[in-house]
């Protein structure tokens, strides 16, 4: 698979998919998935207008604890004031046909309880990442959907990205060589009273929140499982942002092959997402490689140089996650990245903190 410049401008205009990847193809003859939003903050924001950009899903219904929030997204969804839920009656949503899937847009901690009501009420779902606040909620969630017979996919949207992806193809067509070492970093300067400090909501700090990225770029680019895993945590800042989860947190990975790998996150400082790669006939690196829109590819190996700029505008990344789950589950397809993959970071991310001191 090679992607131009042009090609990229195409994956934009036309909401990815059907360009990209063959499982993206809509079916015309198909009815759209409909989709429940649960919870209405930013991310959602993100999701909802991507949906729009979809050949085959729709919003159908939403979920909220603000109704004067929900009836104004319904009004510019198109959705009937009947199908808008709170968390207590969320239930209800068993009854309406026109709802096959949920989003869970919570926060981290409320994941499991809603992705386990959504299966019970026969509806397939779709749940940002971290999966969750803890492994044992993350099995629970994968327990519940088998027992419910639904599909549980992960909100790994970099997994359906064309960047991400191109950086996935080189590096296993051997482009550079064999690669021995990766470094990626993702982090921000968090404002105080954000529900991410709260360790109840949120589970723990930064390594949930953008630090997962890193971890999970490292497991999609050498296409292995890490076999030794270090780590530190630290907190500078002590304005009382922190206290009650990390602020810093840098840890290392070995995989089984010998690659080697470098990663940080921090909720006290800017520091741009990205990931380099070192191989034995060059490097790869995507800078920024996890934000919205934006992203760009820059590969030096055997005397040829790329630099792809991504010109695809956000919501475009939600559009495919979208675009594919609804795929999925209209043809009887396991989702790319199911619930088997947020469990295995969940536990790596036990192994970061415990590595780091850090009880969870």
């Amino acid at each position: 698979m090679t992607l131009t410049r042009r090609d990229f401008a195409k994956l934009g205009a036309l909401g990815l998919a059907a360009q990209f990847a063959p499982q993206l193809h809509a079916q015309a003859n198909k009815k759209k998935i409909g989709y429940a939003i649960i919870g209405l903050g930013r991310i959602a924001g993100h999701f909802m207008p991507g949906i729009r950009n979809t050949t085959n899903s729709q919003v159908t219904a939403l979920v909220s604890g603000h109704r004067d929030k929900a009836e104004r997204l319904a009004d510019q969804y198109g959705v009937p004031h009947s199908s808008i839920y709170s968390y207590d009656d969320f239930d209800r949503i068993a009854e309406n046909k026109a709802v096959d899937a949920v989003y869970v847009a919570l926060p981290n901690s409320m994941h499991a309880e809603y992705t386990i009501r959504a299966a019970k009420a026969g509806k397939h779902v779709l749940c940002e990442k971290p999966m969750a606040a803890s492994v044992a909620d993350a099995e629970a969630m994968i327990a519940a959907c088998k027992a419910a017979n639904v599909k549980l996919m992960i909100a790994y949207r970099c997994h359906y990205e064309p960047t991400n992806l191109k950086a996935v193809q080189l590096i296993r067509q051997g482009a550079l060589g064999q690669v021995q070492a990766i470094e990626s970093q993702f982090g921000f300067n968090i404002a105080p009273g954000e529900w991410r400090l709260n360790r109840k909501l949120a589970g723990g700090g930064p390594l949930y929140d953008v630090g997962i990225y890193s971890l999970n770029a490292c497991r999609y680019l050498t296409g292995e499982e890490p076999a030794h895993i270090a780590a530190f945590a630290s907190v500078i800042d002590h304005d009382g942002r922190f206290n009650e989860v990390e602020e810093n947190v840098s840890w290392t990975m070995k995989f089984p092959s010998g690659i080697v790998a470098s990663c940080n996150t921090t909720y006290g400082a800017p520091m741009e997402g990205f990931f380099r790669v070192h191989g034995s006939k060059g490097t790869l690196e995507a800078a920024p490689a996890f934000n919205y829109d934006g992203l760009r590819l820059i590969a030096d190996f055997a005397g040829t140089h790329i630099d792809k700029p991504n010109p695809a505008k956000d919501p475009y990344q939600f559009t495919a996650q979208a675009e594919h789950f609804s795929h999925c589950i209209q043809n009887g397809l396991a989702p790319k990245t199911p619930g088997e993959e947020g469990l295995r970071d969940m536990r790596y991310i036990a192994q970061i903190y415990h590595s780091a001191g850090i009880d969870i």
